[in-house]
């Protein structure tokens, strides 16, 4: 096999013509990762990242020779503490029978590359307290455990699902309602 720093591995932007090689990669990811999303969600999640141009963030196809292995989808934000835009590494999957090559590293490496092109002044992602062996890849690659901090999350859109409304009903849509605009 090639060496992954040769042009046989390419990181290639997935667009909405993508789908049908997409959606298996992401289903075995979170399969893998034991994330409870039907296809149809899924697709509905994927789909403004694949969007040219997107302001939300980007999905790259990686590419061995002719054949796709895995996938990366990095989504932007902003920070004050590092001063500038940054991003997330949201989903990294490459095929079980490709992992152990090098590929992970130099599409890491790439992404970087890429990420810091693009203006990004820092790049996060989050790893499974026990993927030692993830762990140990991000590590070589710079990213640091910021042990001071934990992420945590609370999910809206599906909270507010079976939330009830002002009216005291639920919403049911999954989607907000009103003007969008903070309550006072």
């Amino acid at each position: 096999m090639k060496g992954p720093q040769e042009p046989a591995l390419a990181l290639v932007p997935a667009g909405l013509a993508d789908t049908g090689l997409l959606l298996p990669l992401v289903r075995a990811y979170h399969e893998f990762e034991h994330v409870s999303l039907r296809d149809g969600e899924r697709l509905d999640a994927i789909a403004p990242l694949l969007a040219e141009d997107s302001d939300l963030g980007r999905i790259w196809l990686i590419r061995l020779q002719d054949r796709v292995v895995g996938y990366l989808a990095l989504c932007f934000g902003y920070s004050i503490e590092f001063a500038g835009g940054d991003a997330f590494v949201d989903e990294l999957f490459i095929e079980e029978a490709f992992r152990g090559r090098g590929i992970g590293t130099a599409v890491l490496a790439m992404v970087k590359d890429r990420a810091a092109g693009m203006g990004i002044a820092a790049l996060h992602l989050e790893v499974a307290r026990d993927n030692d062996r993830a762990r140990r890849l991000y590590g070589r690659l710079g990213f640091e455990n910021r042990e001071r901090f934990q992420l945590m999350s609370c999910r809206l859109i599906r909270a507010l699902e079976s939330a009830p409304t002002e009216s005291g009903a639920p919403t049911g849509s999954g989607a907000p309602t009103g003007s969008g605009a903070p309550a006072t």
